[in-house]
C-alpha cells in the first residue's frame, strides 16, 4: 500500500516537475533570443542552448508521461496534496 502511494506520488510530482522545467526553458530560451538578436544580429547563436536543452526538455516529457502509462490532471495533483495532508 505504501509503495503504492509513493509511486504515485512520484508521478504526480514528476508532472510538475516536468510543467516547470518546460516554463523555465521557453523563459530562458526568449530571453536569449532577445539578447542575440539585440546585441550581436549577425550571428546567430541562441538556437544552440535552445536544440541542447530542448533535447533535455524532451528526455524529462518522455520520462514523465510515456514511463509512467499515463498523463497526470491537475484534479489528481489536488487529491494527492489532500490526501497528504490528513
Amino acid at each position: 500500500m505504501a509503495r503504492k502511494r509513493i509511486n504515485e506520488m512520484k508521478r504526480l510530482f514528476g508532472n510538475l516537475g516536468f510543467k516547470i522545467h518546460f516554463a523555465v526553458y521557453v523563459g530562458v530560451n526568449l530571453l536569449l533570443a532577445i539578447v542575440n538578436l539585440l546585441a550581436t544580429p549577425g550571428t546567430l547563436w541562441f538556437f544552440w542552448p535552445l536544440l541542447g536543452w530542448g533535447l533535455g526538455v524532451i528526455g524529462h516529457g518522455a520520462a514523465v508521461y510515456y514511463a509512467s502509462g499515463r498523463p497526470v490532471t491537475r484534479e489528481q495533483v489536488v487529491r494527492a496534496k489532500l490526501a497528504a495532508r490528513g
